[in-house]
C-alpha cells in the first residue's frame, strides 16, 4: 500500500469510527486498529489527534467543494446552477455522511479546524448570491439545504423518505 493510500485508509477508518460509535471514542490507538497499520504508521502520516481530525476535515471538504464546482462546470442552464449545485451535493452527503464525521470530530474537539471550511461556505455564498435567480430564494435554498443536512447529521426531527423527496423536489423547483 503506498503512503497516499495509507493516509486515505486512516482517514476513511477515523471518519467510520466517528460514525459508529461517535467522537469520543477516536482516539489515535483506535484509528490504527481500524486501518489496520500500527500506530507509528498512522503516527507517520498524523502525529496527533488534532492533526487527524485536521486532515479528515481537510479530505471531505476538498472533496465536496470539487463535487459542487464539478456539477457547476456541467449545468448547462446558466441561472441557478450553484443553487443547484449545493443542494445536489448536499443531499448526497446526506446519505453517504461524508462530511457529517468531520465536521462532528472537528466541532466537539477544535472548531477553529473549521476555517477553510468557513471560508468556502462565504464563497458559495457570494456565488449563490449573483446566481441569476433571486438572491433572497438561493440563499433560502443553501439554509434550507443546510438544515436539512444537519437534521439528518444529528437525528432531529429526521423526515421519512417520501417527504424528504418532497422538500427536495420543492427545494430544486426554486432554483429555476
Amino acid at each position: 500500500m503506498n503512503s497516499n493510500s495509507k493516509r486515505n485508509n486512516i482517514l476513511a477508518a477515523a471518519s467510520n469510527l466517528v460514525k459508529t460509535r461517535g467522537v469520543e471514542k477516536l482516539t489515535l490507538e483506535a484509528a490504527a486498529k481500524e486501518a489496520g497499520v500500527s500506530k507509528g504508521g498512522l503516527l507517520h502520516h498524523f502525529p496527533s489527534k488534532e492533526a487527524l481530525i485536521k486532515g479528515m476535515v481537510e479530505e471531505i471538504a476538498t472533496e465536496f467543494v470539487a463535487d459542487i464546482q464539478d456539477r457547476v462546470d456541467r449545468d448547462t442552464v446558466e441561472n441557478g446552477k450553484w443553487s443547484r449545485a449545493y443542494l445536489t451535493s448536499t443531499y448526497e452527503d446526506i446519505a453517504g455522511n461524508g462530511i457529517n464525521t468531520a465536521l462532528t470530530a472537528a466541532l466537539f474537539t477544535n472548531p477553529e479546524l473549521l476555517g477553510k471550511l468557513q471560508n468556502q461556505y462565504a464563497i458559495w455564498q457570494r456565488n449563490l448570491e449573483n446566481d441569476g435567480i433571486d438572491p433572497v430564494r438561493s440563499t433560502m435554498v443553501r439554509l434550507a439545504a443546510d438544515g436539512l443536512w444537519f437534521a439528518e447529521m444529528f437525528g432531529l426531527g429526521k423526515l421519512d423518505d417520501e417527504l424528504r423527496e418532497k422538500v427536495l423536489r420543492e427545494m430544486s423547483a426554486m432554483t429555476e
